[in-house]
């Protein structure tokens, strides 16, 4: 037991007869991490990618929200009427008259 731990301290699994069968294992143990190591950087980027993405929509919503809360006060008759004040137009006194037209048959 003694003499199998010091072997591997000393590195002689490395440079023994059937070192290449070894040598195999490592190499393949190295490219494993190397992929799994790319993999992770790959997600993690798309999880900040993400992230970013989800404050831009957020903040996007909260100006549409804006937008559309100023449109709606813009629109409100009294905004118009102060608004068409300032040139020179005001509001009817009398209410408009519907104006019917009757088709006569022939």
């Amino acid at each position: 037991m003694k003499d199998g731990f010091y072997n591997i301290i000393k590195g002689k699994f490395l440079v023994s007869d059937d070192a290449l069968k070894n040598w195999r294992f490592i190499i393949f143990l190295s490219v494993l991490a190397l992929v799994m190591i790319g993999s992770s950087h790959t997600a993690d980027k798309k999880v900040h990618k993400i992230s970013k993405l989800n404050a831009e929509v957020k903040e996007l919503k909260s100006e549409y929200v804006d937008v559309r809360m100023l449109l709606m006060q813009a629109r409100m008759e009294s905004k118009i009427i102060i608004a068409m004040e300032n040139r020179g137009l005001q509001p009817s006194g009398t209410p408009p008259k519907r104006i019917m037209i009757v088709k006569k048959k022939n």
